[in-house]
């Protein structure tokens, strides 16, 4: 009954062909129309990016802009010894039109260092030395002959200078605290040439004019701990490498022992860092200021901050826990079945002794993607600053003509008889062009092309390790019929043949990511709303999509293995693929993903013992790395970095083993289903493999018997006769 079930909702199962010896040489290209459609959309991407390298300047976003839209600081220019900003009136910036426009309404220059002293025009006028000083920081063409009336109606110099210190190239006023009162200058007043006011009244040009620097101060501060720390980073990335590469070759020889081990530690680790935490948790029973909670302390951008507060190490503990007793759980209800997943990972590691460059692999694929990464990045840089600076005419008093467009270069006296205080300055960069209104589409192009190659990449791993190892396991005498470089071998035929299978699997992927993109957009935009139906629905379709693209995930896998022996298209492979697993649906649920669990336990151990140690390294918790150690802002940097890069680099290397274990597996099944063990028809697989995989067959209802395998094919074999004897 479940024979027949499984034989209509899953598919007929293979039957023998004794001239199958594994992955097909004579295939032809699958997939053309794909293959071709994927080809053009590389040449478009690469016209983007050589229209976008054509018509954007990243100096926009390194060098700041005067009102004129010069850089200050740039190599090979006028300014290039004048690399700071200067507002001539930094209060305009306290105007709620800044935080549209993201430009103040006072003219900008670029200076060579900020004012150091507090200053006004009238009394800087007086004295001939103070007022040399004081034209470093006025537009050209302002002399003594000129009154001070005439230099302030034209606005050719600030009517005050304040004492400032550079922040990312800007002059910002140095406000300080006296007393509890805001001061500038040491003085909690200042003359601006009109009237007596307070230093208070410069913290609200200032806050605005920073609105989006606490950022950038955060960045700078992160950018100058890398270049403190860069050299001990990658020699913990190097450490890492070493790590999983021994832990591969160990399991090579001990796989069961090095399961066991990596499990006990992973484990051990776990618990160590429980209890860490709980001694930070102790240690600040009592001090000020420790239960706050983190709510209260809301967002900081020293990060530090958040270690001095019990909350913090309080919810280490639970998280960590949590995972601790799932491990634990899990460890107990599944031993029987790891026993089992070793001896799979025991086959895999034979296969991967017999090719031993399949371990390297990884680095041609990280290769491939650093170079797709970097030209996105490359690409979304020029494609951002390739718009046309924007000048809009700025006043003081009400004025019909205020923040329209202008053009410096053109003379507009007729505005100046009803704006007589207006100015054309730089707004921002923009443009009305068909480029410039298209640039939003080109970016999207730009982010969906990225997804597609880099998914096209990672599939063009997984069909090349799919096709070795397959390889190894239809050899009848290994390793004597596993052809010669069976790696080489795999890629050749996946660029040759199946180009267009790469591309049309990772195209559905590629659409339901960028539509994942577009819902966290959408999300982002939505946070303010009320409306909580909106919201459900929203959640409802992110879950739906995250779920459809973990989903196509294991389908492409799956069907870049079956592509990659029986040299199929994309549909038939992917069909034949799900159907295979349906079949043997309780063997995916136990023994694969319990496989899977085993390998990513390594990945967090690799990831835990590099974790711990640049955490006591870099803390300057032991005194034998204290003089050793770089002095940095934040010490979580380097750390964070290390531990998410060796996880992608153990992730990389484990994930040889995973597409081993996964080809291997598909194999297996195909070869229950194909052969039954007699003379005439041997299986493949490894006596050691069969003996153990063999008693899990057993346990699995949905799997036919041999011998009832044979007598479907009998009966089929006298039906068809009678059917020939009949016509």
């Amino acid at each position: 009954m479940i024979n027949a079930f499984l034989s209509f909702h899953a598919g007929e199962p293979r039957k023998h062909d004794p001239s199958f010896r594994g992955p097909i040489q004579n295939r032809g290209c699958t997939d053309i129309v794909c293959c071709i459609l994927f080809i053009i959309a590389i040449l478009g991407y690469l016209a983007v990016g050589i229209l976008a390298w054509s018509q954007g300047d990243p100096r926009k976003v390194i060098y700041p802009t005067d009102s004129r839209g010069q850089f200050c600081g740039q190599a090979g220019t006028p300014l290039e010894k004048k690399p700071f900003l200067f507002y001539f009136n930094i209060m305009k910036c306290a105007s709620p039109m800044v935080l549209l426009e993201f430009q103040c309404p006072t003219t900008q220059m670029c200076v060579e260092k900020c004012p150091d002293k507090f200053m006004t025009l009238i009394k800087a006028y007086a004295v001939n030395s103070d007022f040399a000083y004081y034209k470093n920081f006025c537009e050209e063409g302002v002399t003594n002959t000129m009154g001070v009336a005439e230099i302030l109606k034209q606005r050719l110099c600030p009517a005050m200078l304040l004492p400032s210190k550079p922040f990312t190239r800007r002059c910002f006023p140095a406000l300080g605290m006296k007393g509890g009162v805001i001061t500038v200058g040491n003085s909690s007043t200042f003359n601006d040439g009109n009237e007596i006011r307070n230093a208070q009244d410069l913290v609200a040009g200032v806050q605005n004019a920073t609105v989006v620097m606490e950022a950038r101060q955060v960045v700078m501060k992160i950018f100058e701990d890398f270049t403190h720390c860069w050299y001990w980073i990658l020699l913990g990335l190097v450490i890492a490498m070493i790590i999983s590469l021994l832990f591969l070759i160990l399991l090579r020889f001990l796989a069961g022992i090095m399961v066991w081990v990596m499990i006990a530690m992973l484990v051990a680790v776990i618990g160590y860092g429980i209890f860490h935490c709980y001694m930070e948790y102790a240690a600040l029973k009592g001090e000020a200021g420790a239960n706050v909670t983190i709510k209260d302390l809301g967002f900081q951008t020293d990060f530090t901050v958040y270690l001095q507060i019990r909350q913090t190490w309080l919810a280490f503990i639970i998280i960590l826990a949590i995972v601790e007793v799932i491990i634990i759980l899990l460890l107990i209800f599944l031993w029987k079945r790891i026993l089992i997943a070793i001896a799979l990972i025991k086959e895999a590691s034979r296969a991967i002794g017999h090719m031993l460059c399949s371990l390297f692999y990884p680095l041609f694929t990280f290769l491939l993607l650093a170079v797709v990464i970097a030209y996105w990045g490359v690409t979304a840089v020029f494609l951002s600053t390739s718009n046309q600076p924007i000048y809009k005419i700025f006043n003081e008093t009400n004025c019909d003509y205020s923040r329209q467009t202008c053009d410096p270069a053109v003379s507009f006296s007729p505005l100046h008889l009803c704006c007589p205080d207006s100015k054309c300055l730089f707004a921002f960069y923009g443009g009305e062009t068909p480029y410039h209104k298209y640039l939003i589409a080109l970016q999207f192009y730009n982010v969906f092309l990225f997804f597609w190659c880099a998914n096209f990449v990672l599939g063009l791993g997984q069909m090349t390790l799919a096709g070795a190892f397959a390889s190894y396991y239809w050899a009848a005498k290994k390793p004597d019929d596993i052809p010669a470089f069976p790696v080489f071998s795999s890629l050749g035929r996946s660029l040759r043949y199946h180009t267009g299978t790469l591309a049309f699997g990772s195209l559905i992927l590629s659409i339901i990511q960028i539509i994942r993109v577009l819902l966290e957009y959408l999300d982002h935009k939505l946070k303010g709303a009320q409306n909580k139906f909106a919201k459900f629905l929203l959640c409802c379709l992110k879950c739906c999509f995250w779920c459809l693209e973990k989903f196509v995930k294991f389908l492409n896998r799956n069907a870049y293995i079956m592509a990659a022996i029986y040299g199929k298209n994309f549909c038939t492979s992917a069909r034949d693929a799900f159907f295979l697993l349906m079949r043997n649906v309780i063997r995916v649920a136990v023994l694969d993903k319990v496989t899977d669990f085993i390998l990513f336990l390594g990945k967090l151990l690799i990831v835990g013992l590099l974790g711990v140690f640049s955490f006591f390294f870099f803390s300057g918790r032991v005194k034998a790395f204290q003089n050793t150690a770089p002095t940095l802002n934040y010490y979580w940097v380097p750390i964070l970095t290390m531990v998410v890069c060796s996880y992608l680099i153990a992730h990389a290397f484990f994930s040889v083993y995973s597409m081993c274990v996964d080809t291997l597996f598909l194999c297996f099944c195909e070869d229950l289903e194909r052969n039954d063990g007699s003379a005439a028809r041997p299986y493949y697989m490894s006596p050691s493999l069969r003996e153990i995989l063999w008693k899990n067959k057993e346990e699995d209802p949905s799997e036919p018997s041999a011998q009832q395998q044979q007598h479907d094919e009998d009966t089929q074999l006298k039906q068809e006769a009678q059917e020939e004897d009949t016509a």
